[in-house]
């Protein structure tokens, strides 16, 4: 039976990162859950809704991938679609520490849920949402970051938004 894992997160907004190691655990997986996270903690620039939806976009070409939202514990939901491992990637040491600690959290509460790391390319590995957003904000290019999709999204939320110093010379 092909195994069935999980590669949760905000992903607001999905990047290249995400997509980088999104791509590499479909290869190794049956079926890949990519599950957006409901974060009532956060204020997200895009919806779950948005996310899901630019994720779908941006993964049409990979047959094995469902993107789905959800709510609750991670290591519930894994169980209800029968998954054996969840995906979380590593960007760099800093990363490291919390996602140790979840992982053996979630191990507590579910030992049948193996957690799997894995690194995104060495291109992607400093990248972090909150950067982007930051640049975005700023009017930056994020075509070297984000798919065409995110960063149009991302431009005409900027811009029904407003920068607020714009009147500043």
């Amino acid at each position: 039976m092909p195994k069935i894992v999980v590669y949760p997160g905000s992903f607001d907004p999905p990047t290249n990162g995400h997509l980088d190691v999104l791509r590499r655990a479909a290869k190794l997986a049956g079926t890949l859950y990519v599950a957006v996270a409901t974060n009532t903690s956060k204020k997200p620039l895009f919806s779950v809704e948005e996310r899901v939806d630019l994720l779908r976009k941006t993964t049409a070409d990979v047959p094995n991938v469902k993107v789905v939202s959800f709510d609750g514990l991670l290591v519930d939901y894994a169980q209800r679609v029968g998954a054996a491992a969840i995906i979380r990637g590593l960007r760099a040491l800093s990363d490291f520490e919390y996602e140790f600690q979840m992982a053996l959290t979630n191990r507590r509460l579910n030992k049948e849920v193996e957690t799997l790391f894995l690194m995104p390319s060495e291109e992607y590995s400093y990248l972090s949402s909150h950067m982007i957003k930051e640049i975005g904000r700023l009017g930056g290019d994020l075509s070297p970051f984000v798919p065409p999709e995110v960063a149009e999204l991302m431009k005409q939320r900027q811009a029904d938004e407003g920068r607020g110093s714009q009147d500043i010379p």
